[in-house]
């Protein structure tokens, strides 16, 4: 639990609830560690405390409410199955989700995990627990048959953020060059998406070397020019460009670093009338310079997405079996015992870790 802003995670205990009608509760197995939560433990973003934090879980299914037969696909829902679920409930009828269709800009989407205290009923409204409450309205669904708990959490909230920016909005075409800035989990699932819809050649620009390294070895991206030794922007520039046909730039740049400096190099890697899109800049790290002219004057477009609506969630888990068949997803996890919390927090803030999971012995 997190009492206070920029201190460390405390163990508590709440008394263990019976769900309402339309509720789940879940034993948590595995929950994922991502950047936003360093970010929230230091106040980045306005959420409520204390908050148990942890928007990105899988476990099992402990308790039904009443009216809980399915899940989010129509499948049977029962007792002991393994599932997953959406860390976003939107509201179903503001301006976002009723006309425009867009739930993930939802105004007051509850979040599990960020924005539910758990100070108030039901208490257990984040991963980072033995069990969580899932409310009513959220979207579950049972793992897909062969895939362990850890493969679905490996890319966290990565994946259904990346299925959401990547398939959804920047939509790369089969044979397209693709460069992706970044190389945590979000630039390495674009990575991977990119890959799995048909482009010729994926270029990742990232550091630590470590992160490469694992990229490499799970066969993510074809070519990793890493920023940490290729440090002057000009001579970087050039580096990468060379890896485009004939050198002009990438059809599609994805910005995965959360970095405002990186905007201004990514559209110099675009070639005129590509896409740059903008996933990683989360939490507002400032304003950046840029040169509007190169917008005009390339005929970019210029794509921006936030997050991640529950359908992406759901297109996300049931694209699990065809990643890894691909990618052994198994490489980019750390496991932490569930005390262990504060220790993982340190590891991944230092990059010694790619992606961090909490395992709560829920599931062996």
């Amino acid at each position: 639990m997190l009492k206070e802003f920029g201190a460390d995670l405390e163990i508590t205990s709440f008394p263990e609830v019976k769900p309402e009608a339309g509720a789940v509760v879940v034993d948590v197995s595995h929950a994922g560690i991502c950047g936003t939560d360093m970010h929230l433990q230091h106040g980045k973003l306005p959420i409520p405390l204390p908050v148990v934090l942890g928007h990105e879980a899988v476990g099992r299914v402990r308790r039904l409410g009443e009216g809980v037969d399915t899940d989010a696909t129509g499948a049977p829902l029962r007792e002991g199955d393994l599932v997953s679920w959406a860390s976003n409930i939107p509201c179903g009828t503001c301006f976002y989700c009723a006309q425009e269709e867009e739930p993930s800009l939802c105004e007051t989407r509850k979040v599990y995990g960020i924005n539910q205290s758990c100070a108030q009923w039901p208490h257990l409204s984040g991963g980072w627990s033995e069990q969580i409450y899932l409310q009513p309205g959220s979207t579950i669904v049972r793992l897909p048959e062969g895939v362990t708990p850890e493969q679905v959490i490996a890319l966290g909230c990565a994946g259904p953020t990346v299925v959401h920016a990547v398939l959804g909005i920047g939509k790369p075409r089969e044979g397209d060059v693709v460069i992706v800035q970044g190389s945590g989990p979000v630039g390495l699932a674009a990575a991977m998406y990119a890959t799995m819809a048909g482009a010729a050649k994926v270029i990742v620009v990232g550091g630590p070397a470590n992160r490469l390294e694992v990229a490499r070895q799970v066969g993510i991206g074809d070519v990793h020019v890493d920023i940490f030794t290729s440090t002057k922007a000009e001579s970087r520039l050039a580096e990468v460009l060379a890896e485009t046909p004939d050198g002009r730039g990438a059809d599609i740049v994805i910005e995965a670093t959360g970095v405002p400096a990186a905007v201004a190099e990514g559209i110099d890697l675009t070639r005129k009338g590509g896409k740059y899109l903008v996933v990683g800049q989360y939490t507002d790290h400032g304003p950046t310079p840029l040169n509007p002219h190169l917008i005009t004057r390339k005929q970019l477009q210029v794509l921006g997405s936030w997050a991640f609506s529950p359908k992406n969630h759901l297109d996300y888990v049931l694209s699990v079996p065809e990643l890894v068949q691909r990618f052994d997803l198994s490489k980019l996890v750390t496991r932490y015992k569930l005390g262990e919390v504060n220790e993982a927090l340190v590891d991944m803030r230092s990059g010694a870790t790619l992606k961090p999971v909490l395992v709560s012995g829920a599931v062996s």
